[in-house]
């Protein structure tokens, strides 16, 4: 009650409410207090987990990016149109000379992840070498060219048959020992083996015997094929994302001794300009978040998202 007259006290006396208020506080009893046992019964807030997201690792990175003049720009993107010319070339001339070279020429373009600039070259190679993909001597018949035909075909969408395989089987329906000495066969066999579809029991022993003798024979490999072998153990072809394994890709083939340095151009030149690409719309998107939210944290996940 006395609460209540204190209250009370800072209204003016005037207040037209002024007598309603105390009557309605006498009626209450002050002296009325919660039992124990009401308290216990309230539950008790659980203790949420809190999510302590790690600080975005980009920081400014891409609110601060400066783009690359239009000048530099176009000469960038002139050279590109030269040097895709010229492998748009050498790859048709490639489709006139051996299986084997065209094959080898088709997997580096894919590889380095400039094949969407060629795709009817492509369809159409891969198509001539559907055609006479039965007769294995067109292509040397060696493990190598076999297994590496068989996955470009499939990879495009050809029904190829895992008979071909069948000549490097023993008569106890096993692959030859002899194969393990043929270090790039076998890895071009594991490869391909990762595109087998249900019921290809010899593809599954493909990938069997390749793994575990790729696993075995790493660590004794040279460092450009042991590196080539582990990270192919790690992530198949099959199963990598293409940008990513075009960026690893590029490293690696610039060490082989048989590379082409027109293709190699081309491939660095069009990763960079993707990259600057995707450096300038992620820009745009950062700026544009944080003009739209001025007024409060961005949280972790939008700016990953952004």
């Amino acid at each position: 009650m006395e609460l209540a007259k204190l209250f009370l006290s800072y209204l003016p006396i005037h207040h037209s409410r002024y007598s309603t208020v105390l009557s309605l506080f006498q009626g209450i009893n002050m002296s009325t207090q919660v039992s124990a046992s009401s308290l216990a019964q309230i539950p008790k807030p659980k203790n949420r987990p809190v999510a302590n997201y790690h600080p975005n690792i980009w920081g400014d990175q891409f609110i601060s990016y400066i783009p690359e003049d239009k000048v530099t720009r176009a000469c960038k993107e002139e050279q590109f149109v030269d040097l895709k010319k010229e492998v748009k070339r050498k790859l048709t001339a490639a489709a006139v000379a051996n299986p084997s070279q065209l094959l080898n020429f088709i997997d580096a373009v894919q590889r380095l992840g400039v094949a969407y600039h060629f795709e009817q070259e492509i369809e159409e190679a891969l198509q001539h070498i559907c055609n006479s993909f039965h007769d294995c001597n067109d292509m040397d018949g060696d493990l190598y060219n076999i297994a590496l035909g068989f996955r470009l075909l499939r990879q495009q969408g050809y029904s190829i048959s895992c008979g071909i395989f069948n000549k490097f089987m023993d008569e106890r329906g096993r692959f030859k020992e002899a194969l393990i000495s043929d270090v790039r066969g076998m890895l071009c066999l594991y490869e391909a083996a990762h595109l087998r579809v249900h019921g290809e029991d010899i593809i599954a022993k493909a990938l069997a015997f390749t793994t575990t003798h790729l696993k075995a024979m790493v660590e004794s490999l040279g460092y450009h094929l042991a590196e080539q072998v582990a990270h192919a153990l790690n992530r198949p072809i099959r199963k990598g994302l293409e940008r990513l394994e075009a960026r690893w890709y590029i490293s690696v083939y610039q060490d082989e001794a048989f590379h082409d340095k027109t293709l190699l151009e081309l491939a660095k030149l069009d990763f960079n300009l993707v990259q600057s690409l995707h450096k300038e719309e992620l820009s745009k998107s950062c700026k544009v978040v944080e003009r739209i939210r001025l007024c409060y944290k961005v949280t972790f996940c939008t700016r990953q998202i952004g």
